[in-house]
């Protein structure tokens, strides 16, 4: 059955890479053109940002290692969730009833029968970068135990966006369409997670760490290895629990998912 499950994961990938990138040089340059349209907002803030000596307490190279979190994770997360991201056009015409048709389980193959490669490029691309820009210059030393911090804060980090993806697929079934809960949910709250939250208004701050925690995809992290003073204003272990955070979160999304997809019907021709 392992074996079985494997190979059938390693038919997807290798369907939907050559499905992606058939044509190399069109598949180069829309990864590059993500990349560009990421990287000019970038551009954009680093040059305001010169103006300042920092924002609260945070330079401009803390910046951007916060930003390289927030597009790392992205990166990850959409190789693995775009089905979920693109859940509700699917179930719009009707694409969802044949994957109740097979004999898997459906959010096995929605998250294994796609992948934004493009986005997982571009995006994937512009966080390594950053991170190599910020990384040398944040005051860091990067021992052993800081390493394996990073990798389980950016595994949490992907599980915590995807548990929000996959809430709100569930909604889909009730609401056929989700796109402005995304926009203001997802894009939005993902906009804000670029800057340390502290900036921010009290409403703004209670949302990006209770109810769409972004804060624990980079911030909070980030204080972990930066202890800025800006940290004292919130629980010293919010800076250890980003795993956690993301586990729990994608448990909570999976149930109700779970539930949800019990009163699908059909909005197919």
């Amino acid at each position: 059955m392992k074996s079985d499950f494997l190979s059938l994961t390693a038919i997807y990938t290798r369907m939907i890479f050559r499905s992606w990138f058939q044509y190399k040089v069109d598949a180069l340059l829309r990864s590059f053109a993500v990349f560009m349209r990421e990287a000019t907002a970038i551009i954009v803030i680093y040059f305001t940002l010169l103006k300042f000596d920092s924002l609260n307490g945070w330079n401009i190279y803390e910046m951007l290692f916060l930003f390289s979190l927030v597009y790392v994770t992205y990166g990850i997360l959409i190789i693995f969730f775009t089905g979920l991201r693109d859940f509700g056009q699917t179930v719009r015409t009707g694409g969802f009833d044949r994957y109740l048709l097979r004999p898997r389980g459906l959010l096995y193959q929605l998250i294994f029968s796609n992948a934004d490669w493009f986005a997982a490029v571009g995006h994937g691309g512009l966080g390594i970068l950053l991170f190599i820009l910020s990384a040398a210059k944040i005051g860091v030393v990067w021992t052993p135990l800081r390493v394996v911090y990073y990798i389980f804060t950016i595994a949490g980090g992907v599980l915590i966006q995807g548990a929000i993806f996959l809430f709100l697929a569930a909604l889909n079934i009730y609401l056929l369409e989700t796109n402005t809960l995304k926009e203001v949910f997802y894009w939005n709250m993902r906009k804000f997670a670029g800057y340390p939250i502290s900036i921010f208004h009290k409403a703004i701050q209670f949302c990006m760490t209770f109810i769409v925690p972004f804060a624990f995809v980079n911030y909070f992290p980030a204080q972990f290895l930066l202890r800025k003073d800006d940290m004292a204003s919130y629980p010293s272990f919010f800076m250890y629990i980003t795993p956690l955070v993301g586990i729990v979160m994608y448990i909570l999304a999976y149930l109700f998912w779970n539930y949800s997809i019990k009163y699908y019907k059909s909005s197919g021709n």
